[in-house]
């Protein structure tokens, strides 16, 4: 015990030392008469403030304070050591100039404090909040060429609302003020506070634009504070407004004209091509409905204008339905830019026409994406796309796409015969911008639902095993609540799978194996699928979400309604191909956690199920879940991982690959790193595995049972990202901790992780080359 208290007294004398050394070595750059600014303290006299508010106030009033002294951590600031010993560069690049500008930071010292501007910032800040008879002075602490300040306030008394009042009089713009009183933010009781009484005058404008005053502003309401009326520290607020507003700021306007100019640019405009305002007589042959549409070459259908403009001609203006329409013109994805203007047509009456300028997007492009993609309906890895996009296929603002791709998951190490997926295919899509159905849909969503129609085909080659063919189509429906809530309903979603250039090495293999056969066979799935996606990563804030969850519901109806029943021997066919028959459900949250802008955390969580029944004794091959690969568990080569603690070494030969299950869990982690520009790191740890809902007699250990846990796969890694903009290119090194397949309580691998081992390097090191980021 006396050992260690010695040991732990060397750490810490030799941790404070190696702190003294380095908090001097900055001061030794300093010039002769600098002092090393170090921070400033706010001390606060006023003992009948409770001890909450007055921290509340104290940290508020350092947290205005300026400059910002120089970082330290644990007593050190190794960012101004890192700018003191580099030496100054003769360029704007190079090492030494990354090292001191971008690495280092720059000295902060006492003369650049401004202290009476602090103070006067204190004393300010104060009365802003209450405070109204605030005073502060400063001292300044000097020692060891280090400088901080310390700034005393005396606070006084807090001033509390004793009454609100708001301007009584017959004027149209005071009785709509008025009729917002019951919503007030300065409430009776509460502390005074001149952040409050600024939303508030927000609140008045928000609500006075919601009743047709286009032209208020906030700054037509005063809200003047009488102290002099209440005793005890209280104060008086009068909202009212201002003598000096102008009349058009208190006049209710309503729509007169809506007019579209949808082929609106500068250089037309330039030419004297566009007349804004237009007179009455050149707007007639324009007229549809009670909209005119400037669109002499026919570009654009005008009832895409009517589903997307919330004015009409009488409709009392509202901000809602200004954005609303706004925000509806640049989701229907072909106009690049969307100008409004509202131009007085009759003073008298109060009214004024709209008008609606819109630069369309180039109507077709050409465009090469690389994606980096998880599905557990699909191959997991990386993908380049060729898309085709015409975005005004039918003059309505329907966007075709045409694409064609390559995808692969590309591993090098682990079990050889585990061979790499290569995939090719096609896609053509028509989105229509609203809901093609039978019955009427209205949204007040700022996004316009879309009707999708696609069709299309993929090969997927297992290297020197197999190939499918995978043709699909599908019918149904995109709407968004808004920027963070999205529903994706396929009304009809249809999957067959045929298979093609079986190899006999594989038929070989697949005659002992009924999992085997089943991938090859041909596959027949119809049905709804319906998802939801929440997500707020679009957001600057420090944690954001992403959730998905997908309910697929397949050949249900026809199951129900041909009596179909595989365990009853009424197995049911369509062109001679059984229908699948299932439910399945998956889930897809994560959560990311920005430290700063270059250092990251993103984690992910999936989870699902899939149940056969009635004509569908087990899940089709290409419905079901897998795990392992570039997108998933890192450390295990695409689909080898499961399902349970099925070992697949017992398969002939060592036959590893195409494990899939019913049940999927998955926990990801990592922590993410700009090292310099296009170069990024990242650590990582993977969990999971799958599982069969039924038993099967040739997989032992494959079932989803109560002891799961013990049969969840963990890997961990390295891996280096290059953005280049255009894409990204991820290499990621993983080794597995736990593989579900060893004999259990011998499933951790740490003990037999040996980089000096060749073999062990070449069956435990996974390099995963793929494009995008994982999650």
């Amino acid at each position: 015990m006396e050992k260690n208290y010695q040991t732990y007294f060397r750490h810490l004398l030799t941790f404070g030392m190696a702190s003294a050394a380095l908090s001097c070595s900055n001061t030794r750059f300093l010039k002769e008469g600098q002092m090393l600014y170090t921070g400033a303290e706010v001390k606060i006299e006023n003992d009948t403030l409770p001890k909450r508010e007055k921290k509340d106030l104290q940290s508020a009033l350092e947290a205005n304070l300026t400059p910002k002294p120089n970082s330290s951590f644990l007593g050190l600031r190794p960012k101004l050591y890192f700018y003191n010993i580099a030496k100054e560069p003769k360029k704007e690049k190079g090492f030494n100039y990354w090292l001191k500008y971008k690495v280092g930071e720059k000295p902060v010292l006492l003369g650049d404090v401004d202290r009476e501007f602090n103070k006067d910032i204190i004393e300010n800040y104060s009365e802003n909040k209450g405070y109204f008879n605030a005073r502060a002075t400063y001292d300044t602490i000097s020692k060891n060429r280090k400088a901080k300040v310390i700034y005393t306030v005396k606070p006084g008394a807090r001033y509390l609302i004793s009454e609100v009042k708001f301007q009584k009089d017959s004027s149209l713009v005071n009785q709509e003020i008025r009729n917002t009183s019951d919503r007030t933010l300065l409430k009776t009781g509460n502390p005074f506070d001149l952040d409050v009484i600024k939303s508030e005058r927000e609140r008045i404008d928000n609500r006075l634009k919601e009743r047709g005053f286009y032209y208020f502003h906030p700054d037509n309401i005063i809200v003047q504070a009488d102290s002099t009326v209440s005793k005890n520290h209280k104060v008086e607020l009068n909202v009212k407004l201002k003598d000096n507003t102008p009349d058009l700021s208190t006049e209710q306007f309503s729509i007169d004209k809506v007019i579209v100019f949808p082929n609106y640019n500068l250089q037309d405009v330039k030419k004297g091509k566009y007349h804004v305002p237009m007179n009455a007589d050149s707007l007639q042959q324009y007229q549809h409905n009670d909209i005119y549409v400037i669109d002499p070459e026919h570009k654009f259908k005008p009832k895409i204008f009517d589903r997307a403009l919330y004015f009409k001609t009488g409709d009392l203006y509202n901000r809602t339905n200004h954005n609303l329409t706004l925000n509806r013109l640049i989701s229907l994805g072909v106009f690049k830019f969307v100008k409004n203007e509202f131009i007085v047509s009759d003073s008298l009456q109060h009214k004024f026409d709209a008008y609606y300028l819109l630069t369309p997007r180039q109507l077709q492009s050409l465009r090469l994406e690389t994606l980096g993609r998880t599905n557990s309906a699909n191959y997991a890895g990386s993908e380049v796309n060729l898309n085709w996009t015409h975005r005004n296929f039918f003059r309505g603002a329907e966007q075709f796409k045409a694409s064609v791709y390559g995808a692969f998951d590309f591993q090098i190490g682990g079990p050889e015969n585990a061979k790499n997926i290569f995939r090719t295919g096609a896609t053509a899509q028509l989105s229509i911008p609203r809901i093609v159905a039978p019955f009427r849909f209205n949204s007040s969503s700022a996004f316009v639902p879309r009707t999708n129609i696609s069709l299309g085909y993929e090969f997927q080659n297992r290297t020197e095993y197999y190939s499918l063919n995978t043709f699909t189509g599908s019918f149904g429906y995109v709407w968004k609540e808004n920027a963070r809530k999205e529903h994706d309903l396929k009304i009809l979603d249809i999957t067959y799978v045929s298979p093609a250039n079986i190899t006999p090495l594989y038929e070989e293999k697949a005659a002992k194996n009924d999992a085997m056969r089943r991938v090859v066979e041909r596959q027949l799935i119809f049905g709804p699928i319906y998802s939801y996606t929440y997500t707020n990563t679009m957001l600057p804030k420090a944690n954001t979400f992403y959730y998905k969850g997908t309910l697929d519901l397949a050949g249900n109806l026809t199951g129900l309604l041909t009596g179909a029943n595989v365990k009853k021997d009424k197995e049911k066919s369509i062109f001679g191909v059984p229908f699948s028959q299932f439910a399945k459900i998956e889930n897809d949250f994560r959560f990311y956690h920005k430290f700063s802008e270059k250092t990251s955390l993103a984690t992910r969580a999936i989870a699902g199920i899939a149940y056969p029944y009635g004509n569908s004794e087990h899940i089709p091959f290409s419905r079901q879940f897998f795990s392992g690969g570039s997108n998933s568990v890192r450390a295990f080569r695409a689909r080898t991982l499961g399902p349970g603690s099925f070992d697949p070494r017992t398969i002939e030969e060592g036959y590893y690959f195409d494990q899939s299950g019913d049940v999927k869990l998955e926990l990801n982690a990592e922590y993410r790193a700009n090292l310099y520009k296009f170069l990024n790191v990242a650590v990582f740890a993977d969990a999971g595995n799958v599982w069969l809902i039924n038993e099967d007699t040739a997989r032992p250990g494959a079932k989803f049972s109560k002891d799961f846990l013990s049969e969840i796969a963990v890997g961990a890694g390295v891996g280096l990202r290059l953005d280049f903009s255009i894409l990204i290119l991820r290499l990621d090194l993983a080794m597995p901790l736990r593989v579900p397949y060893y004999e259990k309580g011998d499933r951790w691998a740490f003990d037999r992780i040996n980089f000096g081992d060749s073999n062990w390097r070449k069956d435990n090191l996974i390099l995963n080359i793929a494009i995008g980021y994982p999650f």
